[in-house]
């Protein structure tokens, strides 16, 4: 079965209102919750759907929500909207297009975890997704949705807008809740996990924009109907941004299982300028990179992605064509994670900026071949070894543009020049 759950209206200058949002159904779902269901009622649903998170890490929505504490006094949830995977830009278009959507999926969730106060932190780079998201948060405020008694339930939330100051790091949740506490964004070690023990050493539940901005969708249409969309495993529709050497990049909403190979080719018109397709990053900068010949028969959902030595991750597909210079676009990567490493973990503080200096030296033409040996063995020291995951994301495209362009960075390190130079430029 197919579905749309964001794609439905048209964008104009004014879909992000909530008279625009409400003509199209928005909050029926908040008040069937509030007025048709219990709190666990309504986590039941989550976990029938078999929504997963859309931030990356795949994980079962209703099963997060089952692991707090049923009796715990005080409970927050924080929606993580520091969106700052490269690549990625899903988050921006729910806020930007549809924020109430939001809004009213925090609220849902609120209500399913009995959570008096909730947190959206956002982006610190973001302007007008905030200045849209507190719009939406105003306007739900004064038309009762938000604040105390929502809709003369009895239900009672306030909805806390939190602006980061530009941290990669503080998308991980440990270190999104120590950000919120006014410290510095580090994550920290689990367990204790943060259903357990989170913001204020309270039970929290952090969920991502498009998570949460799918929740209203299933109470009013249903957990099997959702369920039954995709693939089974993973089901629902999820938002793929399509950018790099295609002819129409953009934002695309495709049911779980879709292929690939028409993702790109169909949807997003083919490669620019008519070149053939040299690789795709499927799931955002931190993915494993696949070979054009590797897509042909891979789906866009954890199963097949996997199958395939990648992940789906953000949704965010970047797509490179032949021509491009792979240790170039390597070293823009790892600059990346080498500036962004909050540098608490020594084996990601060093070794980043030791893959991103080497990769540095060889573009300048000064690298040998003991420094791609040394690259090559870079990765084996950092995955593993950290207290979160942005080291392993950091290791993950070393390692896989090694293993697939292998012959690039070792020309360039011989010859001290591209394998591309001359060609078509990148």
């Amino acid at each position: 079965m197919n579905g749309t759950v964001f794609m439905t209206f048209p964008v104009t200058a004014t879909s992000h209102t909530l008279a625009d949002y409400r003509a199209r159904g928005g909050y029926a779902g908040l008040e069937q919750a509030l007025r048709q269901h219990t709190p666990a009622e309504v986590g039941e649903r989550a976990k029938a759907s078999g929504l997963q998170g859309r931030g990356g890490a795949g994980f079962m929505t209703g099963l997060k929500w089952e692991f707090v504490a049923r009796d715990a006094p005080v409970v927050y949830l924080c929606c993580n909207i520091d969106e700052g995977e490269p690549g990625t830009f899903k988050d921006r278009w729910i806020l930007e297009h549809s924020p109430h959507q939001l809004i009213e999926g925090m609220l849902i969730a609120a209500y399913a975890l009995r959570v008096r106060h909730a947190f959206a932190y956002i982006r610190g780079e973001f302007d007008l997704p905030l200045r849209r998201l507190q719009a939406a948060l105003q306007e739900a405020q004064a038309a009762g949705l938000v604040g105390d008694n929502i809709l003369g339930t009895g239900f009672s939330c306030d909805i806390v807008v939190h602006r980061g100051a530009g941290a990669y790091v503080c998308g991980e949740e440990s270190s999104l809740i120590n950000s919120l506490e006014g410290k510095k964004g580090f994550p920290r070690n689990k367990p204790p996990f943060p259903a357990v023990r989170g913001l204020y050493q309270k039970p929290t539940v952090v969920n991502n924009v498009e998570t949460l901005a799918t929740v209203p969708w299933i109470l009013v249409h249903g957990s099997e109907r959702y369920a039954a969309i995709g693939v089974k495993k993973s089901p629902g529709t999820r938002l793929f941004g399509v950018s790099g050497h295609v002819e129409r990049p953009g934002l695309f909403e495709k049911p779980t299982g879709y292929p690939l190979a028409q993702l790109i080719f169909d949807d997003a018109g083919g490669i620019l300028g008519g070149r053939k397709l040299k690789a795709v990053i499927p799931g955002g900068s931190s993915t494993p990179i696949l070979t054009g010949a590797e897509i042909e028969n891979v789906t866009l959902d954890p199963e097949s992605m996997g199958k395939a030595g990648s992940m789906v991750g953000s949704g965010a597909v970047i797509v490179i064509a032949e021509g491009t210079c792979m240790v170039r676009l390597l070293q823009v990567l790892s600059r990346f994670y080498a500036h962004e490493s909050c540098g608490q973990c020594t084996p990601c503080r060093e070794g980043t900026d030791w893959m991103n200096r080497i990769l540095e030296r060889v573009i300048a033409g000064r690298g040998t071949p003991a420094d791609i040996a040394t690259l090559r063995r870079i990765p084996s020291g950092i995955q593993g070894n950290t207290v979160c995951a942005l080291g392993d994301a950091a290791s993950m495209p070393v390692v896989s543009f090694l293993k697939k362009f292998g012959d690039e960075f070792d020309h360039y390190a011989t010859h001290g020049r591209s394998l591309h130079d001359g060609r078509l430029a990148p």
